[in-house]
Order: structure tokens, then C-alpha cells, then sequence
């Protein structure tokens, strides 16, 4: 049995337990004592399909002190991480080669939410009232402020489509529900301006469409690995007593959405809570933050892609949103609550960003 072998081996037999353990009492600060290997809150649930986990490395906490983390987004040019720390109105950016955090790279940042890159380097930003391209020289574009000839609500969160170039983002309008995350709009509806969508930019003419409202809240968004379908979490129970904690899944034909479906319910032991933000690897599985249960649940939940649970990775805090990055972007950056966390994972995220 080859040392790879016998460590991936280790790490099933010590994690293929009950999910009921907990990750709340475990000491993340820097006069930790080192953890134990395999990591025990990197739980497998499908040995045969979770081939992610690594037998001797551990959960980091790799910064604290926000008060609601979001939006992570990789630079693999630059070898860096940036995120949103949205009530404290800022950017962070941890720089891998020093691994150090700059805890003001944006600020203010009109309460900025997601983040990601385009093809070209640049930052794109989801703000409070409006959708932002970072351009080399330092300027901001705006890329979207209105749809339907409406103000927009609030938008989340953004992916970029690497053929097209096109946009792809969320308006579940958060930053126009409350003062903590943003202005509440005030408007006497939970739908501050508009119902809630997913739009998309079109790289040649600007042009904002929405392609989606099936979701209530739709939120954190992904392309599968081929590109030939689009995840986006719903996280409308919020607001709406009656939603589902599901994740939706459409089929993606040029700049159409089409075959609205359920992709995973978040239900699991009978609880559930609710997908926030995600990320494809180059299999398939989809890595979605999920929270707001408790310990045991909270954290990073695998789906295969037939929707299956498939593994899980448990955190003391609720994680809002995921991606992979390091230089061989094999290491999953998770924005959680008051921290990010990353771990490095035995798989590779399927897009650039």
C-alpha cells in the first residue's frame, strides 16, 4: 500500500462517523496546539465518490475579525485572495506568497458582497446598489445598476463566463433589507424594488437580461465544470416562511436558461438550513457553504453531481461562501461568519475564479 493510498485510507476510517461531532470546541487561534491527522471535521460521507480529502492536512483559520465575511474570489495572477467584510463596509485580501491580510484593501466598499475575476484579471464587484469592473488603471466601471427599467435590489453575487465574457449575477436585494448589511429601501415589501433575479451582462453591448426568477432569493451561483449548466442557491427563507432550502439547477444554452429543476435539498438528519454560495471542482461536485443550524452541520457541504451529499467539511461558524484558489488551485478558501478558513483539498476548482 503507496503512502497516498494508506493516508486517503487513514482519512476515511476517522472521518466515516456520525455527523453529530462537533468542530465548536476546537481551538483555531495562533497558540493552537497542531491537529491531530486526518483532520476529524473533514467528514467523508460516500467513501467511493468523496476522493477530496486529505490525510495529513488540517483546517486553518487564516484570518478573524470580521463581522460577516463574504464573497471570496481568487487571483491567480497575483497570487491572492480577496473578500467582503460588508458591515464593516470593506475589502480584505490575503497575499499567498507572504501569507499575510491586508484588512483595508477597499475601503469604503459600498458595502460590496461577491466577488470575482474576469478573464483579463479584473475585479468585478456586486455592491449594494449596483454590479462594478475594476479596471488596470484603477477606475471603476459600472457594469449594472437598473434591469427592467427598475433600480436593482441589491446585488450578491457573480460568475464570468470565459467564452463570452459575459456576466452572470444575483439580486436577492440584502443590502436594501437591512441597515446592518446596507440602506433598507423601505419600500413596505421584501422585494425592495423589484422581483428578485438572476440577470446577465453581455460583454459586447452592455446589455442587462434577466434569465431567471424561479428562485426567491436566489444567491451564491456557479457553472458546472462543462459550462452546460448554472447552480444558484436560494436562500429565501429569509424572508419567505414558505421557501425551500434548496439549491436550483438550469440548463445553460449560449446566454439562456432553461429546465428549472432541484438540484440538492440542504436537508440532512432532519435539519436544514440553507446554501449560500458555492463552487464546481473538476469533477463535477459542488462545494457549498450551508449553515445556520449548529455544530455538526454548519460549514461546507459536497454534492456529487447527481445532488448527492457526498461530503462535508465542519466549521465553528456559518460559511457564506466558498472557492478554490492557491497555485494550484487545490485549496478551498472559505468565508465564515468572522473568518476565512482554507483547507487543502485532493481536487482542483473547475473554472479560473
Amino acid at each position: 500500500m503507496d503512502r497516498r493510498h494508506l493516508l486517503r485510507t487513514a482519512g476515511g476510517l476517522a472521518a466515516t462517523v456520525a455527523l453529530g461531532g462537533s468542530a465548536l470546541g476546537r481551538d483555531f487561534g495562533p497558540n493552537a496546539p497542531p491537529q491531530r491527522y486526518p483532520d476529524p471535521d473533514i467528514v467523508i460521507i460516500d467513501e467511493k465518490r468523496f476522493k477530496a480529502k486529505v490525510g495529513n492536512t488540517a483546517i486553518q483559520r487564516v484570518f478573524t475579525g470580521c463581522l460577516w465575511a463574504e464573497g471570496p474570489a481568487w487571483n491567480a495572477q497575483g497570487r491572492y485572495l480577496v473578500w467582503s467584510d460588508i458591515p464593516n463596509n470593506r475589502q480584505l485580501r490575503y497575499l499567498d506568497d507572504v501569507n499575510r491580510v491586508s484588512d483595508r484593501f477597499r475601503q469604503p466598499s459600498n458595502e460590496s458582497n461577491g466577488n470575482t475575476f474576469d478573464t483579463e484579471g479584473r475585479q468585478i464587484t456586486c455592491e449594494r446598489t449596483r454590479v462594478v469592473r475594476y479596471e488596470h488603471d484603477g477606475t471603476a466601471t459600472v457594469l449594472a445598476e437598473r434591469a427592467n427599467d427598475k433600480q436593482l435590489n441589491g446585488p450578491n453575487d457573480a460568475v464570468v463566463h470565459p467564452v463570452d465574457k459575459s456576466i452572470w449575477f444575483t439580486d436577492p436585494g440584502y443590502g436594501a433589507n437591512s441597515l446592518y448589511e446596507g440602506q433598507r429601501a423601505n419600500t413596505g415589501s421584501v422585494q425592495p424594488f423589484q422581483k428578485e433575479a438572476v440577470y446577465r451582462i453581455d460583454a459586447q453591448t452592455g446589455q442587462v437580461t434577466k434569465v431567471a426568477d424561479e428562485p426567491l432569493k436566489p444567491n451564491g451561483l456557479a457553472f458546472s465544470a462543462d459550462y452546460k449548466k448554472l447552480y444558484v442557491c436560494d436562500t429565501g427563507i429569509t424572508h419567505y416562511p414558505n421557501a425551500k432550502n434548496i439549491i436550483w439547477q438550469y440548463d445553460l444554452d449560449g446566454g439562456k436558461l432553461s429546465n428549472p429543476r432541484t438540484f440538492a435539498d440542504t436537508t440532512m438528519d432532519g435539519k436544514s438550513g440553507f446554501a449560500d454560495g458555492l463552487r464546481v471542482d473538476v469533477d463535477g461536485n459542488v462545494w457549498a457553504g450551508v449553515g445556520w443550524v449548529g455544530e455538526g452541520y454548519d460549514g461546507v457541504h459536497v454534492f456529487a453531481p447527481d445532488g448527492a451529499r457526498i461530503g462535508l467539511i465542519r466549521l465553528p461558524e456559518i460559511c457564506a461562501n466558498v472557492c478554490f484558489g492557491g497555485a494550484k488551485r487545490n485549496r478551498l478558501f472559505m468565508a465564515a461568519s468572522q473568518s476565512l478558513y482554507a483547507v487543502y483539498v485532493e481536487t482542483r476548482g473547475a473554472h479560473f475564479c
